[in-house]
């Protein structure tokens, strides 16, 4: 009974970091590039971590690039990401993904404050994502996943589906996107507590600008939340923009309008929903970083490094 204690308090604990749901660290943008442009990635082409946007993206990718991320969270928690796509001929293009968060150390007491040792907690994602093309310029694409998530020796697992269709217009630099994140079930619960997966229908464009070195993104996120009328469905937006200053370096900027109305204090929400990065070319490797602001609550870091094989 006592462990029963301990373990729904610390799940209350995380679902005050990550709001509802056992498996909301799947929303967590990891990636600095796409954390940099407020996650609106939907429509993105050219970056590996748009698996974890829209499984569409990747059947632009060229050559077997591959990406790894890392951040830094509030407290001892730190999250990590990997992911690398390679096309098979005749096939299509496939990628393997992996999505990590560790939430530091517990200290485990009884119900009486008496301390009896220290545990920990987790989540995985386990990925694997296939794309191919419809028609000219139109790509669809779709993920497995299999998710675990463990607090001591409680665990809980799921198995999700994300779907998603690219449409891209490569003479005007216009490229369109559509995915469905996280559509699943729960195979096992923590105690007796089943949770739904956090489903995410998104839909959202990119813009390379003909005459600037500038490219521009913009995603309707969580249009399948019930509303009260049919357009406050496109209200949470996120979008943001990449200027290409040379062949070496990239500034980037975002903007989150959820995170911002969420993380308002009293009348004030700080910079808030607001994010900044830069990316810069070492070699044949891309160095990326990000800066997000969660307002009085504090900032995220993001770093990462990018490649492509031949």
């Amino acid at each position: 009974m006592q462990k029963k204690i301990i373990i729904a308090f610390v799940l209350l604990f995380l679902g005050k970091i990550y709001a509802q749901s056992t498996y909301e660290f799947l929303r967590l943008d990891v990636s600095p590039r796409a954390a940099a442009v407020a996650g609106s990635f939907v429509a993105n082409n050219d970056d590996p971590n748009v698996v974890f946007y829209n499984p569409a993206g990747i059947n632009l990718l060229s050559n077997t690039p591959a990406s790894f991320s890392f951040m830094k969270h509030l407290m001892d928690i730190n999250s990590a990401s990997f992911v690398i796509s390679k096309e098979y001929e005749s096939l299509g293009k496939f990628a393997a993904a992996v999505k990590y968060i560790n939430y530091g150390s517990f200290t485990k007491a009884d119900e009486n404050g008496t301390k009896t040792g220290d545990f920990g907690a987790g989540d995985i994602a386990l990925i694997i994502g296939y794309g191919n093309q419809l028609d000219s310029n139109f790509y669809y694409g779709a993920n497995i996943k299999f998710i675990y998530s463990s607090i001591d020796e409680y665990y809980s697992n799921a198995l999700a589906l994300d779907l998603g269709l690219h449409y891209a217009f490569p003479e005007s630099g216009w490229n369109f996107g559509f995915s469905v994140l996280n559509l699943g079930t729960q195979l096992s619960s923590f105690i007796d507590t089943s949770e739904d997966l956090p489903l995410d229908v998104r839909f959202g464009f990119s813009k390379q600008m003909e005459k600037l070195p500038f490219k521009f993104y913009w995603s309707f996120n969580k249009l399948n939340e019930e509303q009260d009328s049919f357009f406050k469905h496109f209200q949470q937006i996120s979008f943001g923009g990449e200027f290409k200053l040379g062949q070496s370096l990239r500034l980037r900027f975002g903007y989150d309008n959820e995170k911002r109305r969420e993380l308002k204090i009293g009348t004030t929400a700080g910079l808030a929903g607001f994010s900044l990065g830069l990316g810069f070319n070492v070699s044949s490797y891309v160095v990326d970083y990000s800066f997000s602001s969660l307002g009085s609550i504090g900032s995220l870091h993001r770093f990462g490094i990018s490649t492509s094989f031949n």
